[in-house]
């Protein structure tokens, strides 16, 4: 699954992680009858691809710096020294952003800067023996997670999480609401528990 991690939107102060879906998914059908959601995470930025966009201003996830590989070459050429280090497990609330509105259209831009590529994803098409989704020309896999009228945005307040590192070593934290930011909302420190 693509995700797009954001500190803030212009619709909230709040980190935030997008991602698309299908509306008629199992996965939607249960992010609307139980919108509590807990994302596992690897460290695994080194093994994706590098954005459409490679603009080292640009907020999100992977950094702009991120090289060129993926899961599928992982899979590969598996090399257990060369594998995360950490994973987190984020908590939150899901919640399908409104079809049509500004925020849907900013998220979408957002989410396709961040998750395009490019031939890369014509490449591995068939490497699960499976074509979900025909990739339009020129398009670096966009249609595949992003455009059309059948994907829906997925918007995940972050609330909390838990990272543990190779070492067993465990560090759970929490965001804490701070009085008003300068949007008038509540805003947020990062505390640990």
């Amino acid at each position: 699954m693509n995700y797009t991690y954001l500190p803030s939107t212009p619709f909230t102060s709040n980190p935030v992680i997008i991602m698309t879906t299908n509306p008629s998914s199992k996965k939607t059908i249960n992010l609307i009858n139980n919108p509590r959601v807990s994302l596992l995470v690897h460290d695994w930025v080194s093994h994706r691809p590098p954005t459409r966009n490679p603009d080292p201003a640009r907020e999100g996830s992977p950094p702009p710096q991120a090289a060129r590989s993926s899961l599928a070459s992982l899979l590969l050429n598996i090399n257990t020294s060369a594998l995360s280090s950490i994973s987190a497990t984020i908590n939150g609330e899901a919640r399908l952003v409104r079809h049509g509105s500004e925020e849907e259209k900013w998220c979408k831009e957002k989410h396709l800067d961040n998750n395009t590529f490019g031939d890369q994803v014509r490449e591995e098409q068939g490497f699960f023996g499976s074509t979900p989704h025909a990739l339009a020309e020129g398009d670096g896999g966009a249609s595949c997670y992003i455009e059309g009228e059948e994907v829906r945005v997925v918007l995940v307040d972050v609330k909390e999480g838990r990272i543990a590192d190779w070492k067993g070593g465990v560090k759970d934290w929490i965001l804490v609401p701070q009085e008003g930011d300068e949007r008038g909302r509540q805003g947020l420190i990062n505390g640990v528990s």
